[in-house]
């Protein structure tokens, strides 16, 4: 099912001890449009700090209550890497954070999540986050250090590619001939925390009404200038099936908007986890 962002800010994250705070934002990750962390704002107890975490910790979401259970503790959110939110977050940040709770790295596997479509965590880290102990022999320190050193010289040229998800609302949106709209939200996938469409607000153009647009179909960005280009006209846009946010989408109207466009949907290369998979 997918879920707007929107209605997920301010859900509460709970920890296996006690609540941590609640959703303040999102981090995308703008090569796959996926959902890598959400920042949560710890409020009094931690000194408002801001932590992020990971979609792997998120159980099976308590929707009647606006809770996300996490697989952590206070303790460990409260030791774990500090985090400017109001800087990018880079990839050295990221594997220190991911190592810190025994995360599997979700880049470099051929999945939106590593090796595979959905954000699990791993046996080492379901044993115990941030105290992982490991059975294999420690290299010598001079080996420790060669490894760290090479790690990061190769990523010291990376750009960052985590995006906030509310920096981005009021983004325009243009297609082959004009605009269109600004960025209103986003639909999110509640298994995979992928991103399957960005909501567009036309109402400068066409009062009242509301268009989907899938990621895929974005052609180009510009995070400097605020925009993002579509290979779509404006008035294949127009005619297109409309969104009404009030109404979850279900898979058949989904499937009238790819059908419409000419476009195959992200389905089609994905099978749904079963019923008893312990997340989501």
């Amino acid at each position: 099912m997918l879920r707007t962002m929107n209605d997920l800010l301010g859900y509460g994250i709970r920890a296996t001890d006690g609540d941590i705070g609640h959703v303040r934002d999102f981090y995308f990750d703008d090569h796959s449009w996926v959902i890598r962390y959400l920042v949560v704002d710890t409020g009094t107890w931690l000194a408002d700090r801001k932590v992020l975490i990971s979609p792997i910790a998120v159980a099976r979401p308590d929707w009647a209550n606006r809770v996300l259970p996490a697989a952590i503790t206070r303790e460990q959110v409260t030791n774990s890497p500090d985090v400017d939110t109001e800087k990018p977050v880079s990839r050295q940040y990221e594997e220190v954070l991911h190592d810190y709770y025994g995360y599997p790295y979700y880049w470099g596997g051929a999945g939106i999540w590593g090796m595979g479509a959905y954000p699990e965590p791993t046996m080492a880290s379901m044993g115990g986050f941030g105290n992982l102990v490991s059975s294999e022999p420690a290299a010598p320190p001079e080996i420790q250090e060669a490894l760290a050193n090479a790690e990061q010289a190769q990523h010291e040229h990376e750009d960052p590619h985590l995006q906030s998800c509310t920096a981005v609302i009021g983004y325009h949106l243009h297609a082959t001939d004009g605009d269109i709209g600004h960025v209103q939200g986003f639909l999110v996938d509640e298994d995979t925390w992928a991103i399957r469409y960005i909501i567009i607000d036309t109402s400068n153009w066409w009062l009242g009404h509301q268009v989907l647009v899938a990621p895929e179909w974005i052609t180009e960005v510009s995070w400097a200038d605020s925009e993002f280009q579509v290979n779509l006209t404006r008035q294949a846009i127009k005619d297109a099936p409309p969104y009404d946010q009030t109404v979850p989408l279900e898979r058949a109207h989904e499937e009238e908007i790819h059908a419409h466009y000419g476009l195959p949907g992200y389905w089609a290369s994905e099978s749904r986890p079963d019923d008893d998979t312990p997340l989501r």
